[in-house]
């Protein structure tokens, strides 16, 4: 029975990729010179540090322009509030989202079940695996969903003859 898998992922070479080349902006840009950036990633956090709020605010656009340059979708980007210290030194956090939860999850199981389509959809890990007698209904479905919006980017793997 053919089927697939509808995912939302980022590419952690990608992220590598774009804060590298951050790195390298950084370092030529003149308004950046004195004020101390910093840009670091690990597990799916990026944690972003300058001297004021308005260079944090800076420093931040350039880190989305990157990532989306590379083709890592905003929407798996969640940014928090950013802290500033009695003195000014601004931080940040941008959460990075790696897998779909649960509850987004469940509304896409229950969109594709609405289309009326003879699929079936089931959640596995953070994965809607949507299987079906014909490939025709599950290029249906992939168009259905591609029409949707959702809060984070969803991507099609897996498909199986």
């Amino acid at each position: 029975m053919p089927s697939f898998d509808i995912v939302s992922e980022v590419d952690p070479q990608e992220v590598l990729n774009a804060l590298n080349q951050v790195q390298r902006e950084l370092a030529t840009r003149f308004d950046f010179k004195n004020a101390k950036p910093e840009v670091n990633y690990e597990k799916d956090t990026i944690h972003l540090a300058a001297i004021d709020k308005f260079k944090l605010d800076a420093l931040r656009e350039i880190v989305l322009n990157k990532l989306a340059k590379r083709n890592v979708s905003l929407k798996n980007i969640s940014a928090k509030s950013p802290v500033i210290s009695s003195v000014g030194h601004a931080t940040q956090q941008l959460q990075i989202i790696t897998k779909m939860e649960t509850d987004i999850a469940k509304k896409l199981v229950q969109q594709i079940r609405a289309t009326g389509l003879k699929v079936q959809a089931q959640i596995q890990d953070g994965e809607v695996r949507v299987s079906g007698k014909s490939r025709d209904d599950l290029q249906a479905v992939m168009q259905k969903v591609r029409a949707l919006d959702f809060d984070v980017a969803l991507q099609f793997k897996n498909l199986r003859p």
